[in-house]
């Protein structure tokens, strides 16, 4: 989980920064940087339905108190009126590539990292421990496989290279042991580069064309 949360805080960080970054009237390079913002909405979406679906039921059974559960799903709550905020002023940024427009999306996707950070952080002091005491690995596994199910096929390659850019040597090794051997193999031919590519068309604005 903690692996996962520096995606997001990295991914949440860039958002604001990219779409500022959008020349005024360019409209392809904004519908790439919409497109980016559709598929980190969509990953953090799921992270958090895994959460309601496996993992706060369990707490809420098992825990003394229930009132950190709740605290938990009211931040859910408050990021997704946030994310509606960004839905909501994104089609009109994507359209005109405007600076009032980017502007707006801009501080709205700020105010959404806000709430994300709180409850990333939240979630990292208070939760885990509570994982730690009340779930079995099994359990815990099985909330990590969820989470893996909800990668589009096609997407996985960039889902792993976005969780081993924020890994540690270590971590890499945890995260690549539980790919399959295929995944492992396709990740060395063609998931790295692939990853590294994106990650230049996607950031290069940001520092005179480096990748990463």
């Amino acid at each position: 989980m903690v692996v996962v949360h520096r995606v997001f805080r990295r991914e949440s960080a860039l958002l604001p920064r990219l779409v500022r970054a959008v020349p005024d009237g360019a409209t392809a390079r904004a519908a790439q940087v919409g497109a980016h913002l559709a598929e980190y909405v969509t990953g953090l979406h799921h992270h958090h339905t895994v959460e309601d679906e496996t993992l706060w039921p369990l707490l809420r059974e098992r825990a003394p108190d229930d009132a950190l559960v709740v605290r938990m799903e009211e931040q859910h709550q408050r990021i997704d009126r946030s994310l509606a905020v960004v839905a909501d002023r994104t089609p009109a940024w994507e359209r005109s590539a405007g600076p009032a427009a980017a502007r707006e999306l801009a501080l709205a996707l700020e105010e959404h990292r806000s709430a994300l950070l709180e409850h990333l952080d939240d979630e990292e002091r208070l939760v885990l421990p509570l994982v730690a005491e009340h779930l079995s690995v099994a359990e815990w596994d099985l909330v990590g496989r969820r989470g893996l199910e909800t990668v589009p096929k096609n997407k996985l390659l960039i889902a792993l290279g976005a969780i081993l850019e924020e890994a540690t040597p270590q971590e890499q090794a945890y995260f690549l042991g539980k790919a399959p051997f295929i995944g492992r193999l396709m990740w060395k031919a063609v998931g790295r580069r692939r990853y590294t590519a994106s990650c230049r068309a996607l950031r290069g604005p940001l520092n005179g064309g480096a990748g990463r």
